[in-house]
C-alpha cells in the first residue's frame, strides 16, 4: 500500500535525470509567454517528452527555433495563430494551457475572468476536436471557473472525460512545501504538504496538520503561514511592480505536474498530485485533493483525509467563493454558441 502522502519523483531534477523514457508528444498552448517559454524550456529538457509541439498567437517559429536547437531528444514545431491550431494538437497525449493575460498589481484572479475565459474556452474547442483523449491541464487563471469552461465545452462535443481535465493547483504546493521548509530549517525536496480547495486566496486550503514530515506550529504562525501561502502570488505580483505574474515558479510547478502525469501514464505506480478537478469529495462539485495518478488519468480521488479543526473551517469558509467561481465559468461556457 503505498502513502497517500508519498513524494512521487516530484523534483524536476530527479525525473529529469531518469533514464525511463517515453513517446509522448505535449502541446503547450500559449508558447510564447511568460510561464509557457519556461515551461516549455523544461518539457524539452525532459526524456519522458519526444515532441514538444508550440502554440500560440505571436512569436511561435522563433521560440521553437531558439529550443529545438538544445541537444534533448525532444522535436520542436512551432505553430502560429488559429489557422495552425488543429495541426499543433494532432496526435497530442497531454495538452498544458498556459495561455491568457497575467496578473498585474491590484488585480485578483477574477478580474481576468472575461479575457481568460474566452481564450481558454476557443483552446478547449480545439482541443476537443483534434485530440479528445488528451490529458488537458490548465494552468490559465482563474483556475476555478477555467475548469468548469473547458469540462462544459468537452460536454458540448461530447467527449468529456473528467479523469483527464486538471486544474494545475501545484505551484500552491510548491510554495507550501518551500515555506514550510524555510521555517523549519528543513530540505524543501524532502517536504511535502497537500494543498486542497480550490486556487485564489481563501480557496487555496494548505493541509499542514498532513504534512511529511509532521512539523507542528503554535496557531498564530500557522495562521500567518496559511495567509502567506494563500496571497503567494499576490506577493509575486507586487515584487515584480507591474511586469508580470508568477511566472518561473509556475512554469516549473507545471513541468512537475506533466512530469508526474507522464510517469503515471508510462505505468510508474504510486504518482501522487493535487489537483482541481471534478469532485464528489465536498459539496463543490469541483474541488483540488491528492489524486492517484494511473495510465488513463486520474485513477482514484483520494480525498481530504483527515482535517484538523482548524482546516476544516478553512475548507468551510472557502465553500460560498469556490462555488461561485465555478458557476461562473459553467454559465459562460454554457451561454457561448
Amino acid at each position: 500500500m503505498f502513502s497517500r502522502v508519498a513524494r512521487p519523483a516530484l523534483s524536476i531534477g530527479r525525473s529529469l535525470s531518469t533514464s525511463s523514457q517515453s513517446h509522448a508528444r505535449v502541446a503547450v498552448l500559449g508558447a510564447s509567454g511568460g510561464i509557457g517559454q519556461p515551461l516549455s524550456l523544461l518539457l524539452k529538457n525532459s526524456p519522458l517528452v519526444s515532441q514538444l509541439s508550440l502554440y500560440d498567437i505571436a512569436h511561435t517559429p522563433g521560440v521553437a527555433a531558439d529550443l529545438s536547437h538544445i541537444e534533448t531528444r525532444a522535436n520542436v514545431t512551432g505553430h502560429l495563430g488559429p489557422e495552425q491550431l488543429g495541426e499543433a494538437l494532432k496526435g497530442c497525449e497531454v495538452v498544458v494551457i498556459p495561455a491568457g493575460v497575467p496578473r498585474k498589481p491590484g488585480m485578483t484572479r477574477d478580474d481576468l475572468f472575461n479575457t481568460n475565459a474566452t481564450i481558454v474556452a476557443n483552446l478547449a474547442e480545439a482541443c476537443a476536436k483534434h485530440c479528445p483523449e488528451a490529458m488537458i491541464c490548465v494552468i490559465a487563471n482563474p483556475v476555478n471557473s477555467t475548469i468548469p469552461i473547458t469540462s462544459e465545452v468537452f460536454k458540448k462535443h461530447g467527449v468529456y472525460n473528467p479523469n483527464r481535465i486538471f486544474g494545475v493547483t501545484t505551484l500552491d504546493i510548491v510554495r507550501a512545501n518551500t515555506f514550510v521548509a524555510e521555517l523549519k530549517g528543513l530540505d524543501p525536496a524532502r517536504v511535502n504538504v497537500p494543498v486542497v480547495g480550490g486556487h485564489a486566496g481563501k480557496t487555496i486550503i494548505p493541509l499542514i496538520s498532513q504534512c511529511t514530515p509532521k512539523v507542528d506550529f503554535p496557531e498564530d504562525k500557522l495562521s500567518a503561514l496559511t495567509v502567506r501561502i494563500q496571497d503567494a502570488g499576490t506577493e509575486v505580483v507586487q515584487a515584480k511592480a507591474g511586469a508580470g505574474s508568477a511566472t518561473l515558479s509556475m512554469a516549473y510547478a507545471g513541468a512537475r505536474f506533466v512530469f508526474s502525469l507522464l510517469d503515471a501514464m508510462n505505468g510508474k505506480e504510486g504518482v501522487v498530485e493535487c489537483a482541481f478537478v471534478r469532485s464528489e469529495e465536498t459539496e463543490s462539485p469541483y474541488f483540488s485533493t491528492p489524486l492517484l495518478l494511473g495510465k488513463k488519468g486520474i485513477e482514484k480521488n483520494l480525498g481530504l483525509g483527515k482535517l484538523s479543526p482548524f482546516e476544516e473551517k478553512l475548507v468551510a469558509e472557502a465553500m460560498g467563493e469556490l462555488k461561485g467561481s465555478i458557476k461562473k465559468g459553467e454559465e459562460f461556457a454554457k451561454s457561448r454558441k
